[in-house]
């Protein structure tokens, strides 16, 4: 693994992160401290349709995957090469414990040293209460990778 650079909200930070702007701090530490000290890209989701940052999500915990519905506009999106595996997915509502199924969402890419992607997560922070989690992450094993880092 790489040097670490320093922390950012108790969080090591490894020195090739990369947050991208509009992901909340509770939201990217979380991400963070999920990677197990691997660079990160961490990229908010918002909506093609609206520009909307709240979501419902659907999720497949099982083999990982996710799809985003938006609150404002009820545009649909996959995350990452979720969409090429959906059929098969076992899929779940995402909903936090206080009962609220309405999320800020964000995806951690894991990179490996040729900055390639090698996992996904999908962190989502509840807009009721502020709870963060992992709903869904799986590995990559192909390339070229390049267009996942868009499919947020």
């Amino acid at each position: 693994m790489g040097a670490v650079s320093g922390v950012w909200n108790d969080v090591p930070v490894h020195v090739d992160d990369q947050v991208g702007e509009g992901v909340s701090a509770e939201l990217a530490a979380f991400l963070r401290n999920a990677a197990d000290g691997r660079p990160v890209k961490i990229v908010p989701s918002v909506c093609g349709g609206c520009s909307g940052r709240l979501f419902f999500v659907l999720v497949d915990d099982v083999e990982g995957g996710a799809e985003r519905v938006c609150a404002g506009c009820d545009g649909r999106a996959f995350i990452a090469d979720s969409g090429e595996f959906w059929e098969d997915a076992d899929l779940g509502e995402a909903g936090c414990p206080c009962g609220s199924e309405e999320f800020e969402t964000a995806v951690a890419f894991s990179l490996a040293s040729d900055g390639s992607v090698r996992w996904v997560t999908v962190g989502l922070r509840c807009q009721k209460d502020g709870a963060v989690g992992v709903y869904a992450d799986w590995k990559i094993d192909y390339g070229p990778t390049d267009h996942l880092l868009t499919l947020v």
